[in-house]
């Protein structure tokens, strides 16, 4: 699973050099044509796919740090679980979505503590080194 994984993510990474390989094959005829269309267009959509991948694994990683967070914490865990079970009745798949929301407000959060802290680490370290 690992490997497979990693080769998407060099795929992926290398997705703009096989746009600029096919882009840049030679001939007329309709395979070079072919190649150098679909090249053109990889190069062309490789930018907002990139983009796309790291909002949605910015949003992923809140995801996972928030879930982390959430079952690490008793409290938090039974209170988004209770919040569950009252939506459960408003209509498909709202409960679930209102704990995934949840857990990614957990994850901001939990990440704008760690910025903070961390942040005031270097300035205590710049202010200990200036004098």
């Amino acid at each position: 699973m690992t490997a497979g994984v990693y080769g998407v993510v060099a795929g992926i990474v290398k997705l703009d050099d096989l746009g600029l390989y096919l882009g840049r094959r030679t001939g007329n005829g309709l395979g070079s044509r072919l190649q150098r269309a679909i090249g053109a267009g990889i190069l062309r959509v490789a930018p907002s796919f990139m983009k796309f991948l790291s909002v949605a694994g910015t949003i992923a990683m809140f995801l996972v740090g928030g879930g982390i967070l959430t079952h690490g914490i008793p409290p938090l865990h039974h209170g988004i679980e209770r919040i569950e079970h009252m939506t459960r009745g408003w209509g498909s798949g709202i409960g679930a979505l209102g704990s995934h929301v949840l857990e990614a407000l957990t994850g901001v959060v939990g990440g704008l503590l760690l910025l903070a802290v961390v942040t005031m680490i270097k300035r205590a370290r710049l202010r200990s080194a200036q004098t």
